[in-house]
């Protein structure tokens, strides 16, 4: 009878499963950081640039006004540095979470691989063996008479 196949690091592509999962998750985290940041540095850049707009069509400024227009757009500034220098460090998380990705499913593939050649070498062990006891029981079968 034949036996059924048995992958012996079962458990250990289940994990790797798992692993990239979770690192499919970390990406995903990673990537939608970096689209809320850039999305939050892209609405200050629009807020400073129409501010400025605003500011250039009128036609008489205060000094109270223009001091405040100039402190208002110094933190705009400061804003948008900050925000580009924070979107830069989650872009660094991101290619890092990509590139743990790639390497988890390397490694699964790499076992999936192995378990699909382990799966056909016992497939086709199984066929020979099957293919031998047949033979055998012919070859009982068919004998010529004794005399």
């Amino acid at each position: 009878m034949a036996k059924p196949f048995r992958f012996n690091l079962e458990r250990v592509l289940d994990i790797r499963g798992q692993l990239e999962e979770r690192a499919k998750m970390e990406l995903g985290k990673a990537s939608a950081a970096c689209t809320a940041k850039q999305r939050e540095v892209d609405r200050i850049i629009n807020e400073k640039n129409a501010r400025e707009a605003s500011m250039s069509q009128k036609a008489v400024v205060t000094p109270e006004e223009l001091w405040l227009w100039q402190a208002y757009r110094k933190r705009l500034v400061a804003d948008i540095q900050t925000g580009q220098v924070k979107l830069a460090e989650l872009e660094e998380v991101r290619e890092r979470c990509r590139r743990t990705l790639v390497t988890r499913s390397k490694d699964k593939k790499l076992l999936e691989k192995l378990k699909s050649n382990k799966a056909e070498r016992h497939a086709q062990q199984e066929k020979l063996a099957e293919q031998n006891e047949n033979d055998d029981m012919a070859s009982i079968r068919y004998q010529p008479p004794v005399y």
